[in-house]
């Protein structure tokens, strides 16, 4: 068996002081988003009123987010996914490393504001915008996971059989996270992945009779 790695995002060297500034900027950006969003709703929350918000102008905001959805969105998880999926064993099965990976990330969205993922999921759900702009990061998401995929079994990355088990895992993620929404939060959000994920493995059910 080929030992996981013990490193982890957390692990990575101190950022510089350039580094540090883009973060703190960006998480000002985001969190006055959010704060905007849930006092007067998505519609209402403008790029001008999460300017002035945030302390920041306008084109600041442009230049760390492509729009008002990506502020919402983006969350830095795709590499921790990743990463996580290439630290297991390579003889582990694919259920098993998903589990764990999936894992990892919404600890970290747990650790960082729990408060920030129930709000995403509820965007998702509710403005056809966001959800539109979830559809098209997940797109990403899949093309990084195939990288993953094929690192591991030495398939095509761009072959049929990575598409399909990377689409699959972009489609719990989506469907998850809007079933959460749907459900007002209520479940635990890491055993609904893995419950996904569950699903996956074991396939459709037989018909009851």
């Amino acid at each position: 068996m080929t030992p996981a790695r013990t490193d982890s995002p957390t692990d990575r060297p101190r950022p510089g002081l350039r580094e540090r500034k883009k973060t703190k900027t960006r998480e000002a950006i985001r969190s006055a988003t959010y704060a905007l969003v849930e006092e007067w709703g998505y519609d209402a929350t403008t790029v001008d009123r999460i300017a002035e918000r945030a302390e920041v102008s306008p084109s600041t905001i442009f230049r760390y987010f492509p729009t008002k959805e990506d502020i919402v969105l983006t969350d830095g998880y795709d590499e921790i996914l990743l990463t996580e999926l290439r630290a297991r064993p390579s003889d582990e099965s694919w259920a098993d490393s998903l589990r764990h990976a999936i894992g990892a990330v919404v600890a970290v969205g747990e650790a960082e504001d729990p408060r920030a993922a129930r709000l995403r999921a509820r965007l998702a759900l509710d403005v056809p915008a966001v959800r539109a702009r979830m559809t098209r990061n997940m797109s990403d998401t899949g093309r990084l996971l195939r990288r993953a995929i094929a690192e591991r079994t030495g398939l095509p990355p761009d072959g049929l059989e990575a598409r399909v088990h990377a689409t699959s895992l972009v489609g719990v993620l989506t469907e998850v996270t809007v079933y959460w929404a749907e459900h007002g939060h209520e479940d635990d959000l890491r055993a609904l992945l893995e419950r996904a994920v569950t699903a996956l493995e074991r396939g459709l059910p037989g018909k009851k009779h």
